[in-house]
C-alpha cells in the first residue's frame, strides 16, 4: 500500500427503516445540508462520461485545518441496499455504502478506498496518515449524527402531515 493510500470503513446501525436510511444517504445534493459540519458546499458540475449520472463538485473539511476538492458521482446502485461511487481531485478513488435491514435497525457500512492527491497531504501521508484517518472518523462520526438528525427531522415532518 502506498503512503497516500488509505481504506476506511465505517459501520453504524441505526433504529430505522432501510428505505429511510437509504433516501438520505443516496441524495448526494442534500449532504452539505444535513452534514453541514463536513460538506461545506456541493454543486452538480456536469454528467459523467462512462455513467451518464450527474457529477457534483464537493468541497469538505475534517477536524484538522484544511479542506479538500473533490468530484464524486454514483457509479453503480441498488436501491435500497448499496451505492457505489468514484472520487477525484484531492481524494481519488471508489466507496461503497451498503445497508441491511436487520429487525428495528439499519445496518450501514461505508467502504472508502482513497489516494490522497492534495499535494502538502500526499506529501505529509507517510508521517501523518493516523492523523488523516482519525480526522475521517471524526467526520464520519459527525456524519453519523447528523443522519440521526435528519432521520428525526423527516420523521416529525411526516407526522405533522
Amino acid at each position: 500500500m502506498r503512503a497516500n493510500e488509505y481504506y476506511m470503513p465505517t459501520d453504524w446501525r441505526i433504529k430505522e427503516d432501510i428505505r429511510e436510511v437509504y433516501e438520505v444517504c443516496s441524495n448526494f445534493k442534500d449532504y452539505h445540508r444535513w452534514w453541514p459540519e463536513v460538506y461545506l458546499d456541493i454543486q452538480v458540475a456536469g454528467t459523467d462520461k462512462e455513467t451518464g449520472n450527474e457529477v457534483y463538485a464537493l468541497l469538505t473539511r475534517g477536524k484538522l485545518p484544511y479542506k479538500l476538492r473533490w468530484q464524486s458521482c454514483k457509479t453503480a446502485e441498488n436501491a435500497p441496499h448499496s451505492i457505489s461511487l468514484k472520487a477525484s481531485g484531492d481524494l481519488v478513488g471508489h466507496g461503497t455504502w451498503k445497508f441491511e435491514q436487520d429487525g428495528e435497525y439499519v445496518n450501514v457500512r461505508f467502504d472508502w478506498y482513497v489516494n490522497m492527491e492534495k499535494p502538502l497531504l500526499k506529501w505529509l501521508s507517510p508521517i501523518m496518515k493516523p492523523m488523516f484517518r482519525s480526522n475521517h472518523y471524526w467526520a464520519m462520526g459527525k456524519g453519523f449524527e447528523s443522519l440521526k438528525r435528519e432521520l428525526e427531522r423527516r420523521r416529525r415532518a411526516k407526522a405533522a402531515i
